[in-house]
């Protein structure tokens, strides 16, 4: 590594080749700030840095009172945001590809047009995508769009574009509806997500909204030994549930 290459770099840098080697499994402890310092001849902030750049990017994970450990890195969301996952793949320094498997016009059945806010019959837009994490099938997206906000849908690259970007571009998302399930899946879901049928996996249905308008359903499928959802709150969500059950 260039000797100009920041100390806290290095200390990342050494911590990740013994996490890449296996020197450092999962749930191993990571030596303390106090130790990475002595043998870096760097302050404790310093090692501290490098500490909380490699939380903040999933590979360690803090226990008050315990120390730092190694955490399963498996791809994982947000239960309280909507992000793109092509963005948060590349984020975790990896390559992102999809699977385009239908993009069609079709009616709505009765679950759709339920979920939708819609009439049966009404036209709708469907798309079915494999999100890949180097070449990792991570996500069966299943997803229908109601063509009166989003009327250009069908005619997106999504070998280049998301339906999250899509869908953010022409309705920017002002609320979401997450509801999260375990399950198993068909053996064509298993077949497409390159996985046994026998392994549980994560559902989450999600509806998005633009101001006063329903925009999307989708129903995502996650591999359970593949991906993980996240959910923190800070003092800031607190405070509103709080306020909002009047307490």
């Amino acid at each position: 590594m260039a000797s100009n290459t920041p100390r806290y770099r290095v200390i990342e840098q050494y911590l990740l080749e013994r996490i890449s080697a296996g020197d450092f499994p999962v749930n191993h402890q990571i030596p303390a700030e106090e130790q990475l310092a002595r043998d870096f001849g760097v302050s404790r902030m310093t090692a501290n840095k490098a500490i909380r750049d490699l939380v903040q990017k999933g590979y360690l994970i803090r226990q008050a009172g315990l120390g730092t450990f190694v955490t399963d890195r498996k791809a994982e969301s947000s239960l309280h945001e909507v992000l793109n996952i092509a963005a948060e793949v590349r984020g975790r320094g990896n390559e992102y590809s999809n699977l385009i498997l239908r993009c069609e016009a079709i009616e709505a059945d009765d679950e759709v047009a339920l979920r939708l806010g819609v009439r049966v019959g009404t036209p709708t837009f469907h798309s079915i995508l494999v999100h890949r994490e180097n070449g990792l099938p991570i996500q069966l997206e299943d997803r229908y769009v109601n063509p009166r906000w989003v009327p250009d849908y069908l005619q997106t690259d999504f070998a280049r574009h998301t339906p999250n970007e899509v869908l953010v571009a022409a309705c920017p998302i002002s609320d979401v509806e997450h509801v999260v399930e375990a399950v198993l899946v068909d053996r064509q879901t298993a077949e497409w997500l390159a996985m046994d049928s026998a392994t549980p996996c994560l559902s989450m249905i999600r509806r998005t909204w633009s101001e006063d308008h329903l925009v999307s359903y989708a129903r995502l499928i996650h591999p359970g030994d593949r991906y993980k959802l996240r959910s923190a709150l800070g003092p800031r969500d607190f405070a509103s549930a709080s306020l909002r059950r009047g307490s």
